[in-house]
């Protein structure tokens, strides 16, 4: 069986510091959900309070409709996957993964089979007699997984397991868990500040912020339709651009000025927008070089980023603001070219004044 999981209304605080205000989510069966954010946000603060180690202040947590909030962490059936390995250094890979159905009291021949089939879904068959002094770090992590896994719970909650992994072996790593995330039908909770790794595995992101969560979707639903100018920020490398804007109709539709004066089409619908200080949101791949009438704005290059793929222009737009611009990989653009800019006005977002959406507050992109 897997878990269900229902978090309500919970809060957690350390004396007069809250660090966890009023906050609901569902985690549906089966699914691989990500709690993305940055450091201090709360997201391993919940993670450890679905895991039993921290108390919950207010609210409930329970999983399959019984509550566990009130339960000790050996009674939740639930496994857990720190950022540090935390294994035993004197015994050997299969040792540690055993270790805890021994002493829960299992038959030896089922501890046998469990951990024949971890080390088979994990491919570290060919470990079981070594000692962890003897693995690469990204060994460990699987030992560690596997270690998890042999416990068969409803669920499994990852607290950043690849932070402590070098940058090549965190990308293979990464992959390597999307795949057992298809061999291990379970519920998974996964806690990182990386948003590779959240859109990579996620079934589902929660982006937490501040205390609280600012959107809760599928990968690319955070990404094309950020709740927020933190979220647009926080996803997507690079960054979005925000420009200042104007705002006038036309057709129903929003008609943004931009800082230098020039006008640009959205396809954001006008009707319920009010107020001021609203900022347009753009991603560089919405904005190319262009030529005569095709161009929306011009500028000078400042910096350029080849990635090997894609170019990115930042460009100083005439009135000073800086707009990361997207060329082909061979870009032939030098610094201090003043080049002409094309904006996908269907391609934009409107933010409020507090930093919200509007195609998230009842009016949509059409």
């Amino acid at each position: 069986m897997t878990a269900h999981i229902e978090i309500q209304n919970v809060s957690k605080r350390y004396g007069s510091l809250t660090v966890l205000d009023g906050l609901s989510l569902t985690i549906n069966a089966n699914e691989f959900m990500v709690f993305l954010g940055p450091s201090g946000c709360g997201k391993s603060t919940l993670l450890r309070m679905i895991a039993g180690l921290e108390s919950v202040d207010d609210g409930t947590i329970s999983i399959n409709g019984e509550r566990i909030d009130n339960l000790p962490p050996g009674q939740r059936d639930i496994a857990m996957v720190f950022q540090s390995y935390a294994l035993y250094p004197h015994m050997t890979v299969a040792d540690n993964m055993a270790f805890g159905l021994r002493n829960i009291g299992l038959p030896a021949e089922v501890i046998s089979a469990r951990v024949a089939e971890a080390a088979r879904m994990l491919e570290i068959g060919h470990l079981l007699e070594r000692k962890p002094g003897q693995l690469s770090g990204g060994q460990r992590q699987r030992v560690a997984i596997g270690r998890a896994i042999v416990k068969e719970p409803k669920a499994f909650l990852f607290d950043e397991p690849l932070s402590n992994l070098d940058a090549a072996l965190r990308v293979r790593t990464r992959v390597e868990l999307a795949q057992l995330r298809n061999r291990v039908r379970s519920t998974m909770i996964f806690v990182t500040h990386d948003q590779i790794e959240a859109m990579t595995l996620a079934d589902r992101i929660v982006v937490m912020n501040n205390r609280k969560i600012e959107q809760i979707g599928t990968p690319m639903e955070i990404y094309s339709r950020p709740a927020s100018r933190f979220v647009a920020t926080f996803v997507g490398s690079p960054t979005m651009n925000f420009l200042p804007v104007g705002l006038s109709g036309e057709n129903g539709f929003a008609r943004a000025k931009l800082p230098d004066g020039t006008d640009l089409q959205t396809a954001i619908r006008l009707e319920g927008i009010n107020g001021s200080g609203h900022s347009l949101g753009i991603r560089a791949e919405a904005v190319k070089l262009a030529n005569g009438t095709a161009a929306t704005t011009t500028g000078k290059v400042e910096v350029i980023e080849r990635l090997g793929d894609r170019t990115l222009l930042y460009t100083r737009l005439k009135e000073g603001s800086v707009v990361i611009a997207e060329d082909v990989g061979n870009s032939r653009i030098a610094i201090g070219d003043q080049v002409a800019l094309a904006l996908d006005g269907a391609r934009t977002h409107l933010f409020n004044a507090e930093g919200r959406a509007w195609h998230n507050e009842g009016v949509g992109h059409g």
